[in-house]
């Protein structure tokens, strides 16, 4: 990690509780975490609730703490980020990254149970599977270029995710399905991603009485075995190209745009501009990330960019025109990710 990449994770241990803090040096391994009797086991009961409701009696996929949310490859079983078992490690993570809400939190085991489904009932292997959704084996590519409002595929989580993966895309559709008063009949009605969720329809009616094929799914990294240190977790698990992707950006004559230097008369009607958008900034995140599809690691640090700048350039929001600031300054963000979607930069010479 670099000097200026580990100064940013000192700076966000530092907003840490003083009990997360003191976390930081043990290994996860010892600090007894377990998904029963957790804040997160709430969720996962409610997960089984909606598939008990939708008829899935014979499929309840066994979850566990790990390192981040996901389905070891082709394994019916859900991983959830251990940091979610506890207040004291989730106000870690929120000083971090940005927390998952409880909205969030649904979302992502809603799509984790249809890679759990798709893999206990070995859907992929069917033709029909391989028709809807493209080939099983495709290579599976972190950067990948989505087709944004494409009809062939559900929206669900950010950054237009169905369109990664042919398993992503089965995943999605089946949340979707999942997910109460989601109306996906008349939401997707004359989409081509309708004929996708009618197949998890009735794929789902077909298999309600039956059992997995494989029931039982092989653990990936347990919390019981991750040795690393809370610090070191999160000092692994920063991307060092991220923050060189964001790094000295030309925006402040932009900035400078949006934003205003005021007068001592009219400072009173005016607060800092970076105060402004570390209070909207999760939001901003998640909808740049959601329409344009840039991968989340990205966009956040190009408005934590945008932040650091405003603050530094001691840029000021006047009060009534907040709303206004914050639609430009998120249209702003849009264009450079755009940018950086199809062009490789958020800013080209």
């Amino acid at each position: 990690m670099s000097t200026a990449e580990t100064g940013a994770a000192l700076t966000a241990f530092e907003k840490a509780s003083p009990e997360a803090q003191a976390l930081l040096k043990r290994p996860i391994k010892d600090l007894g975490l377990k998904l029963e009797g957790s804040a997160v086991e709430k969720y996962v009961l409610r997960l089984y609730r909606e598939l008990e409701a939708k008829g899935l009696r014979h499929f309840r996929p066994s979850c566990y703490l790990t390192d981040e949310w996901g389905c070891p490859s082709g394994e019916p079983i859900i991983g959830i980020p251990f940091y979610l078992a506890d207040p004291k490690l989730a106000a870690l993570e929120k000083a971090m990254n940005d927390l998952e809400t409880e909205r969030e939190i649904l979302m992502y085991l809603r799509h984790e149970a249809g890679h759990a489904f798709n893999y206990a009932y070995e859907l992929y292997r069917t033709e029909e599977w391989r028709s809807l959704f493209g080939p099983f084996r495709r290579p599976y590519r972190e950067d990948y270029r989505p087709v944004p409002f494409s009809r062939r595929f559900v929206r669900h989580i950010a950054g237009w995710y169905a369109q990664k993966h042919p398993d992503e895309d089965f995943a999605e559709t089946f949340a979707v399905w999942l997910t109460p008063r989601s109306g996906w009949r008349k939401k997707y009605a004359g989409w081509d991603a309708i004929h996708k969720l009618r197949y998890v329809e009735k794929t789902a009616r077909a298999l309600r009485d039956r059992d997995p094929v494989r029931a039982v799914g092989s653990t990936d990294l347990t919390v019981e075995e991750m040795e690393t240190t809370i610090e070191d977790f999160y000092r692994q698990k920063a991307d060092p190209g991220v923050a060189a992707v964001a790094a000295d950006l030309p925006l402040d004559t932009d900035l400078r745009d949006i934003f205003s230097r005021p007068r001592r008369s009219s400072a009173r009607g005016a607060r800092p501009a970076a105060l402004l958008l570390s209070e909207n900034r999760k939001e901003i995140v998640d909808k740049v990330a959601y329409w344009t599809g840039v991968r989340r690691p990205l966009v956040k640090d190009l408005v934590e960019s945008i932040e650091r700048r405003v603050g530094e350039l001691h840029l000021r929001a006047p009060r009534k025109r907040e709303p206004r600031s914050l639609v430009e300054i998120t249209a702003y963000a849009t264009t450079l990710a755009m940018n950086y979607l199809t062009r490789g930069k958020f800013v080209n010479p």
